[in-house]
């Protein structure tokens, strides 16, 4: 048991699927696992663990944001023995060829946070994927004939821009999406040698200004939910 999660340690599979939203971590548990069971409710942060295709797999809610999502991330490593983490979250297009309910693997994750800024002062870390699990993505996506876009993508730390035209110095170096985790879960990955992967929906364009409505967000995601299970079986 940790501070935010009320498990033992035997109650968490080394492969945790972590999406933003606690109640997409319960429909993931009810729609994909089988004998899911919930080991986590503190904060309202639902966590689960199940199996697929006999493979013991969680999935543990982290809110949003970075500061959010490095508290569970590190307890889940720290105190849990988690090996694998992918990410299972939506995000805003920067590209017109990224286009609504599109998937985006994250290859690596720039970022307007500064969880970085103290640890390298003078200098620029840049969070990566972890390569096997990335090839694993990539080649069930081609093998079911699902389409995805897989590049560099931005974490940022608002939501709410104040200049609405931000995105476009972003755009303009080709970052498929924004979203607001993943360069802090692949830092934490990198600092304790465990591996790491984004898979990301398209649930709203910058560009044609089209967005999914909240349920949809919650509950749509069917595509992005299988490749991350059958990445980490």
């Amino acid at each position: 048991m940790s501070i935010h999660i009320n498990a033992k340690k035997e109650e968490i599979a080394e492969t945790v699927l972590l999406p933003g939203d606690p109640l997409r971590a319960k429909w993931i548990a009810e729609e994909f696992l089988e004998n899911a069971v919930q080991y986590n409710n503190i904060r309202g942060m639902l966590g689960f663990t199940g199996t697929f295709q006999g493979k013991k797999v969680s999935v543990q809610g982290t809110g949003m944001g970075i500061p959010s999502t490095l508290i569970y991330c590190h307890e889940l490593i720290n105190e849990f023995g988690v090996k694998n983490l992918i990410r299972v979250g939506s995000a805003g297009s920067y590209q017109e060829k990224v286009k609504i309910n599109d998937i985006v693997i994250a290859m690596a994750a720039s970022s307007t946070s500064g969880i970085n800024t103290a640890r390298f002062p003078g200098a620029h870390f840049s969070p990566t994927a972890d390569s096997e699990l990335f090839l694993r993505a990539a080649n069930y996506s081609q093998t079911e004939n699902i389409a995805v876009h897989a590049g560099n993508i931005l974490s940022s730390d608002a939501f709410y821009e104040e200049d609405e035209n931000e995105y476009q110095k972003w755009a303009k170096f080709n970052i498929l999406c924004v979203e607001m985790e993943t360069a802090g879960i692949y830092t934490v990955a990198a600092q304790h040698g465990v591996s790491a992967l984004s898979i990301l929906t398209i649930s709203d364009s910058l560009i044609s200004g089209e967005s999914l409505s909240a349920e949809d967000r919650e509950r749509s995601f069917s595509k992005m939910i299988k490749i991350a299970l059958n990445t980490a079986e």
